[in-house]
């Protein structure tokens, strides 16, 4: 969620980084379950994307959910960005996608039963204005051109950066969509166990969920072009962390790697100060060029660790941000995929053990041939097909242990590992058959 942060006053010390960090440690019966989708917001008539302003807007959703649901909302430069209830947040992706960031909770079918009540309140206010939304990795036809821009400054500064640097970095902010769950950790050994298996799991998750075979209106060769796009993004800021299977990881490595991270901003009295390219060692020596003699607070660097885009993140928590958004099944699958690897030690320990072989070659390249070929993809003699089985089935094991019942949510990914298709496979299917090259019924056929 692009929110400005809170993470505390003034830092005195080096070490408050780390500290800040491991105070996310949490015992067992603490740990929650925070998951957050994406989705494109369109014109029923037009298939045009969704404005922010206007009869029928973004603007005119939130507007809705305010009077008739009890969200509260967010204010930016006097436009609304986003909203809040309960715990749970309502906020903008750079292109317009409608993200909702769900309460801290206790199962994934709390979870679930979370997504189908905001789905049901949006559904209720957007359809009678002829908006649709739908659940998939990447805007099937839109162009660059098509797309809203979202009145947050974070976004202006983020827009002239990203096309500075690399190639692809636009194309992720505003015509991708994603589905991630965030997760709890008891300790530093726990944070690092669950981080090397978050990350060598992603190219599972990649595949088991991909869902954007198509861009700029045609086929692009990858079942999620998505993933393909952070490969483009910016190297400094994302993958798959080699450093983080080193001996001696911990939070205070992980805090080097996040100080070499060039910065976008600082925020301000509600306004966001570029500072782009500008070095957060300097900010902390008093050296920084954007604010000459001013050291920065916790909350500046709780800002600046949602400016890093691994594969799977950590900040007093871990996020899982390997998969591209999909249907209503798949985005409660997610959460159920990874709750039952992470939260259960068993599973969690059979699962290190799976992966613990893998070098960082095979990591990344797992990652590509993901992206590239879903299930079906293979690196240095690993079929992904077969680590998704061994995975889903270690995950289904840690759901049955925890006693919820939460294991039905898996059932998509179960159908995926018998056929060896995902939800882009079937949407090329289609493309190439009834659908006659169409994209058109796409449309409908993925919304939520």
């Amino acid at each position: 969620m692009s929110i400005p942060q809170s993470g505390g006053g003034p830092i005195e010390d080096f070490a408050q980084l780390a500290e800040y960090m491991e105070s996310g440690s949490k015992p067992q019966d603490e740990w929650r379950i925070g998951a957050e989708h994406e989705k494109f917001g369109w014109l029923t008539d037009t298939r045009q994307p969704l404005p922010y302003a206007g009869a029928r807007s973004i603007s005119a959703i939130f507007d809705g959910l305010i009077a008739r649901h009890g969200w509260t909302p967010v204010r930016e430069g006097g436009n609304i960005i986003g909203l809040t209830r309960d715990g749970a947040n309502v906020s903008l992706e750079p292109g317009g996608q409608f993200e909702l960031s769900g309460a801290p909770l206790v199962s994934t079918l709390e979870v679930a039963a979370e997504l189908q009540t905001h789905l049901d309140e949006v559904r209720g206010i957007a359809e009678p204005l002829g908006i649709r939304f739908m659940g998939i990795g990447a805007a099937p036809e839109w162009r660059h051109e098509d797309m809203p821009v979202m009145p947050k400054g974070r976004y202006r500064l983020m827009t002239d950066y990203m096309g500075r640097v690399g190639t692809h970095g636009t194309q992720m902010m505003y015509r991708t969509s994603t589905v991630q769950v965030n997760l709890d950790y008891a300790s530093e050994a726990d944070m690092v166990k669950k981080l090397r298996v978050a990350l060598a799991l992603q190219p599972v998750a990649t595949a088991l969920f991909a869902s954007s075979p198509f861009f700029d209106g045609k086929p692009n060769g990858h079942r999620s072009w998505r993933s393909r796009i952070w490969r483009g993004l910016d190297d400094t800021r994302t993958g798959m962390l080699p450093f983080a299977f080193d001996d001696g990881m911990g939070f205070q490595r992980y805090v080097d790697w996040v100080l070499d991270v060039p910065m976008y901003f600082v925020y301000r009295d509600g306004k966001y100060i570029n500072a782009l390219g500008q070095s957060f060692r300097d900010f902390l020596a008093g050296k920084l060029p954007a604010l000459p003699g001013e050291k920065p607070t916790l909350s500046d660097w709780a800002d600046h660790m949602t400016t890093v885009f691994p594969e799977a993140r950590v900040k007093k928590y871990i996020e899982m941000r390997g998969a591209d958004c999909g249907d209503q099944a798949h985005i409660a699958a997610l959460p159920a995929f990874w709750v039952g690897l992470m939260y259960d030690q068993t599973a969690l320990d059979a699962a290190w053990d799976l992966v613990k072989g893998l070098n960082a070659v095979t990591r990344e390249g797992l990652r590509v041939a993901a992206s590239v070929s879903a299930l079906q993809g293979e690196a240095d003699g690993v079929k992904l097909i077969d680590l998704a089985r061994a995975a889903v089935g270690l995950s289904h094991a840690g759901l049955v242990a925890r006693g919820y019942g939460e294991e039905v949510q898996l059932q998509p990914l179960v159908e995926s590992l018998k056929t060896g298709r995902v939800q882009a496979d079937k949407w090329l299917q289609l493309y190439e058959g009834e659908w006659g090259g169409s994209l058109a019924p796409l449309y409908e056929a993925a919304s939520l």
